[in-house]
């Protein structure tokens, strides 16, 4: 029998946490919650989380703190994180991005809505971009698809790349050369199902291009239709 996802709830607001962890126990997940920065820092390390519902105005330590420490983390790096916060603006949004989180739900939101989310996220972090597990070559540059590993030139990538980087880099891996679009990428690496705004793509392109290093220029942009991967 397959094992329960488990999602922790890192928020302040003790009823919206409670509402929130109810509805996700009905659709059959496993949930725990933490109603302050410090507690739900510990917490993800106890409890072990496949997804991280983070607030970003919490005490004692804020989300975006708690996220940096996530993605710095060797072994929590890939957790799949979706942000939720009543701050709306896209450049609350692209902050979010850029430091790590794979979604962001801003407040007030509906429970469908939300669950809708946490599928996309599951979806994604289960399967890369359709591909068997395997190793794929590009280059100096290794990826494990079923493992979620990157080496560039034999060395570990780190920090680890975050769930939409992987998934990113491995779509225009698996391109083999061919350019994709904007909406190719959307579709492949982050889904219909996630918050898409005009530097979305971008945001998360820019980090991945900051892990690889030297080899960050392998990722081209091709001004007007999108971006490939070159040195095929």
């Amino acid at each position: 029998m397959m094992s329960k996802k488990k999602i922790l709830i890192i928020e302040d607001e003790s009823d919206i946490a409670e509402m929130i962890a109810m509805r996700l126990k009905k659709e059959g997940f496993l949930v725990q919650t933490a109603g302050n920065g410090h507690s739900g820092w510990r917490n993800i390390g106890e409890f072990q989380p496949d997804i991280l519902l983070l607030d970003l105005m919490l005490p004692g330590m804020s989300g975006l703190e708690i996220l940096k420490l996530v993605r710095a983390d060797r072994r929590k790096g890939s957790l799949p994180v979706l942000i939720l916060s009543a701050k709306g603006d896209e450049s609350d949004i692209v902050v979010g991005l850029e430091i790590g989180a794979d979604d962001y739900l801003t407040k007030p939101f509906s429970m469908a809505v939300l669950v809708a989310r946490i599928h996309a996220l599951l979806r994604r972090s289960t399967g890369t971009a359709g591909a068997e597990g395997n190793l794929v070559e590009v280059g100096n540059i290794v990826i494990d698809l079923d493992g979620h590993r990157v080496w560039i030139d034999d060395i570990p990538v780190e920090p680890i790349l975050t769930l939409t980087e992987f998934r990113l880099l491995a779509a225009l891996v698996l391109a083999r050369g061919r350019v994709l679009t904007r909406n190719q990428l959307i579709d492949q690496a982050i889904g219909s199902d996630a918050i898409v705004t005009d530097r979305t793509i971008d945001v998360h392109l820019n980090a991945l291009r900051g892990k690889l290093g030297a080899s960050r220029n392998r990722i081209e942009t091709v001004r007007g239709v999108g971006y490939r991967m070159g040195s095929f």
